[in-house]
């Protein structure tokens, strides 16, 4: 009986032995995200994400609610490799039907759009919590008619549209 216990003890050590020294890399967590890859996956969720104003969100301009001017808006962040682009729809001449977008500096929490509309080349702070993101941004009053009717200071809650 000793001699069956003393073999069943050996096999399951070799056991464990070889099944330790057996890994090959197969349970190696992920790469870390750089805090840029994560500040980007907040905006595009990984590649492209829709925002949208539909079921909750509001745009406020100079603490008034400027909701009506935009419904239907939506804006859509995307990213790969090579760029970094966004598209809009119902805008209302805020913001151009489509470009670049990027990060301002080392900010990771600030971003400009590419494009000749107001918000082009403003930047833009953004905040996401959940399911949930704000844009803020300032467009000042210049010299330009056209622009003087949309100065002021924004804030765009905008929900996260599910694919």
């Amino acid at each position: 009986m000793q001699k069956l216990i003393f073999t069943l003890f050996l096999t399951l050590c070799a056991g464990f032995v070889f099944t330790a020294c057996n890994r090959n890399g197969d349970d190696d967590p992920d790469p870390q995200k750089t805090p840029e890859e994560l500040a980007t996956e907040d905006l595009t969720g990984g590649s492209s994400q829709v925002w949208v104003l539909e079921g909750g969100g509001s745009v406020v301009r100079d603490g008034r609610s400027e909701t009506n001017n935009y419904a239907g808006f939506e804006i859509t962040f995307e990213a790969n490799q090579s760029a970094r682009s966004y598209s809009t729809v119902n805008n209302n001449d805020l913001f151009d039907s489509n470009g670049n977008w990027s990060f301002v500096g080392g900010n990771l929490d600030k971003i400009t759009l590419a494009g000749s509309r107001p918000a082009s080349g403003q930047e833009i702070s953004f905040t996401r919590t959940g399911n949930d993101l704000r844009l803020q941004f300032t467009i000042p009053m210049p010299s330009n008619a056209r622009v003087e009717a949309v100065a002021g200071s924004y804030t765009f809650n905008l929900k996260r549209r599910s694919n």
